[in-house]
């Protein structure tokens, strides 16, 4: 019992982690680093503190996957269940099977945009903060941001059915 007390608050707190940070960045820290005042130095501002989130927020969601597997065990599912297929049979299933794959999604994504995406926008900002490029770049970091806290979200609502019963 203590021990899924442990698990269940520690994949909640990581939960906490990744939504609140990236809720914090879009929401406090982007809108001030726009301002005029910090043209100059917001590229590498961003940058510093994007590769600062970064380690944390893989962290959260290496814990969030960690504690979801162990939360499963404590459930009673093993990978026999998964290999089967006898967990997806039921509605509790199904949805933990809409969650996985929104967590697979999400993972996807970030590693996109910390490979990719969030590189390419830091060289385009320091080169030419005012280039059709770098305009081009941000609008798709802050729709993958937009995009990845509507998807973390919803996996919230599909952990509460989980937990609360699926509706029927």
């Amino acid at each position: 019992m203590v021990w899924y007390i442990l698990v269940v608050s520690l994949h909640i707190l990581a939960a906490c982690v990744w939504i609140g940070g990236m809720a914090f960045l879009a929401a406090a820290v982007l809108p001030v680093l726009r301002r005029p005042t910090y043209e100059t130095v917001a590229a590498s501002l961003i940058h510093a503190v994007a590769v600062q989130f970064r380690w944390i927020a893989w962290a959260a969601l290496g814990l969030l996957v960690a504690t979801g597997i162990a939360n499963l065990h404590f459930r009673g599912y093993g990978w026999a269940e998964v290999r089967n297929g006898s967990v997806w049979q039921s509605g509790f299933g199904r949805v933990l099977g809409v969650k996985l794959v929104l967590v697979a999604l999400i993972l996807v994504i970030s590693a996109w945009h910390d490979v990719v995406v969030g590189p390419r926008f830091t060289l385009a900002a320091r080169e030419d903060p005012r280039s059709s490029r770098t305009r081009r770049l941000r609008r798709l970091a802050a729709w993958i941001g937009r995009l990845m806290l509507i998807l973390s979200v919803a996996i919230v609502a599909l952990g509460v059915m989980l937990v609360r019963g699926v509706p029927q």
